[in-house]
């Protein structure tokens, strides 16, 4: 099977997150999407690998609402050792199944700074990756400088729907007492 690996911190889950799998599911070419909560991102500062567990049952109770979208919550970073990075993600996915074929989803904003990640030309090559747009980045550009690099890279960009919302945004606008909820799922 083609499984699309989306990982994140998912803090929270939101309606983009929401439209990049159902665009997954229903014309992205996969069987089924895994949604992979990850407990630290070591690219990113303010969220504590604490809060993983809090997560983890948020984007299955959010999920629970969707039973017609082939996503499953994926625990499988919850019980790996720090760091938690995503080539060791991705191998210990293709270790507990084999038969699968697995490829990252990933947004513009960190294909633009996918150099930074360790063994980003593994994923590449190895995996690979889909990309949905993000407001402000140049998919196609980032695309082919990293494809001058390798040419056995594997960056597909997908037509998904480009939704301008973050979990960032949201945090914020909760913490200045706004009413998120209709950005959430």
């Amino acid at each position: 099977m083609k499984i699309a690996v989306y990982s994140g911190s998912f803090n929270p889950l939101h309606k983009g997150h929401l439209a990049i799998m159902k665009y997954l599911t229903s014309c992205g070419g996969f069987d089924g999407v895994y949604l992979v909560v990850s407990p630290k991102n070591p690219l990113k500062e303010g969220i504590g690998a604490d809060s993983a567990p809090e997560r983890f049952a948020a984007a299955v109770n959010a999920l629970s609402r969707y039973p017609e979208l082939s996503v499953k919550v994926d625990d499988i970073e919850l019980t790996m050792e720090p760091p938690h990075y995503t080539v060791r993600t991705l191998d210990a996915l293709k270790r507990r199944e084999p038969e699968n074929d697995f490829t990252l989803i990933i947004g513009a904003d960190n294909l633009a700074s996918f150099r930074q990640w360790r063994d980003y030309g593994r994923i590449l090559e190895e995996y690979g990756v889909c990309v949905y747009p993000r407001k402000g980045f140049d998919i196609a550009s980032d695309r082919e400088d990293l494809i001058r690099e390798n040419q056995k890279y594997t960056i597909n960009i997908i037509d998904a729907p480009m939704v301008d919302v973050s979990s960032t945004q949201i945090r914020d606008g909760e913490a200045a007492g706004r009413n998120m909820s209709e950005f959430k799922i």
